[in-house]
């Protein structure tokens, strides 16, 4: 009877670190990434002013990085989660009012510090225990996916809410009237990140002993687990592939957008181009997850490189457009699969390359502080790339610049993927 109800409590937990860790993103990232075109006009801000945005979020989130992370190891996920999705659902109503571009950046310098110092590093610390020792690359699946189906459901959501408010042909509309139904979008979802953030704060159970364990009975200074983590080349490579990585990630941002500049799909066509990609990352997540748990999680995250490599570069090239519709879901489809699975699995390598759980906080940290800089310059490159080139050109020249990172990231995977294989001999 014990064990049942442990199991139970295991799935509650990774059903709500799921909620939580998809939720708290929904407003700073994935509500632009569904409705940017939408989003951009009801603010009245260019993609460079967008991304000047996301380049303040990310330089409170590299200093947040670095605190953040020690301050996992001393206090429990639960409370910082739930803190920070409350914090952050609360800067989705003020988001709702429209501010200026000025109070904008002050927001999402905001989000810099509820999202990374509160959040993340808990986050990914409470997935390390969740998965035991064997279980990484399912439990960093699980998370992924089930982030990404969130997403999508939020994504899908967003777009109904957008379309119930909208009382006649899209095409027909006044800015105005997009921007009223859009900030029905932005109410509804902040009001969701907070009771999602109450949840958590009553209902995510861990079993933390080891980790509580740890805190107890050690006196060892945050200085003294800098110079642990730093010790293992691992976390180097990790904060390079990471960075390829995530650049990747943001350049999905701009799928809804192709698609309604180059395929000529209406706004809500092209919203539900992103949302549907969404839908696949519960697949590829639960599907790599129990591949790395049978192989290796640095062999996936090689294959995830090579698959944005080959096709950023197809799309460089130019030669998708309004006419080749199977092409463009076939490549947006692989590329998907490449950044997914790359995602899914970076932080499922803590284990294989054997850094203590006890520093897990500290390290995800250290890595985050350089891995997750294009936080700071990916917004704010693509935005400067878009509106220096309008249409397909500024696109091309998009991808063409992932293709490099992406490059780069394959041959930081390959050594990574050598290094374990030398450490396991």
């Amino acid at each position: 009877m014990q064990r049942t109800n442990t199991k139970k409590q295991s799935s509650y937990a990774i059903i709500l670190l799921i909620l939580a860790a998809e939720a708290v993103f929904i407003l700073p990232f994935v509500l632009q990434r569904i409705f940017r075109t939408t989003f951009l006009e009801s603010f009245s801000i260019s993609q460079t002013e967008l991304g000047s945005c996301f380049s303040i979020y990310g330089i409170v989130a590299l200093f947040s990085y670095l605190f953040g992370g020690p301050l996992a190891d001393r206090f429990k996920p639960s409370l910082l989660m739930s803190a920070a999705l409350i914090l952050t659902g609360l800067g989705g109503l003020y988001l709702a009012s429209y501010p200026n571009l000025f109070n904008l950046h002050i927001l999402y310098g905001f989000w810099g510090f509820t999202t990374i110092f509160l959040f993340w590093a808990a986050m990914i610390k409470a997935t390390r225990i969740w998965g035991g020792t064997n279980k990484q690359g399912i439990a960093f699946g699980f998370l992924d996916g089930g982030r990404g189906l969130v997403a999508a459901l939020f994504g899908s959501l967003g777009v109904i809410i957008f379309s119930f408010f909208i009382t006649k042909e899209i095409e027909l509309t006044s800015i105005e009237e997009r921007r009223l139904a859009f900030k029905e979008v932005i109410s509804y979802s902040s009001v969701a990140v907070m009771v999602i953030g109450v949840m958590v704060l009553f209902f995510l159970r861990l079993n933390d002993k080891e980790n509580l364990e740890f805190e107890h009975n050690t006196k060892i200074l945050t200085l003294e687990n800098f110079k642990i983590v730093m010790k293992y080349k691992a976390v180097w490579l990790l904060m390079l592939i990471i960075l390829c990585a995530y650049y990747g990630y943001k350049m999905t941002d701009l799928f809804s957008q192709y698609a309604e500049q180059v395929m000529n799909y209406d706004k809500i066509e092209a919203a539900n181009v992103g949302t549907y990609l969404l839908y696949m990352r519960p697949v590829i997540g639960v599907t790599i997850g129990l591949l790395a748990d049978r192989t290796k999680a640095s062999l996936w995250i090689v294959v995830g490189f090579l698959l944005m490599t080959v096709t950023s570069f197809i799309f460089y090239l130019g030669i998708i457009d309004h006419s080749s519709t199977l092409l463009f879901v076939l490549s947006i489809g692989t590329m998907a699969l490449g950044v997914y699975s790359a995602r899914v699995l970076y932080f499922a390598t803590l284990e294989e390359a054997k850094i203590p759980l006890a520093v897990t906080g500290t390290a995800v940290g250290f890595i985050s502080i350089v891995g997750y800089t294009p936080d700071i310059f990916a917004g704010l490159l693509m935005g400067y790339v878009l509106d220096a080139n309008e249409g397909v050109i500024g696109l091309q020249h998009a991808f063409g610049i992932m293709s490099i990172f992406t490059f780069v990231g394959l041959i930081a995977s390959y050594m990574f993927y050598q290094h374990s294989n030398s450490r396991a001999t």
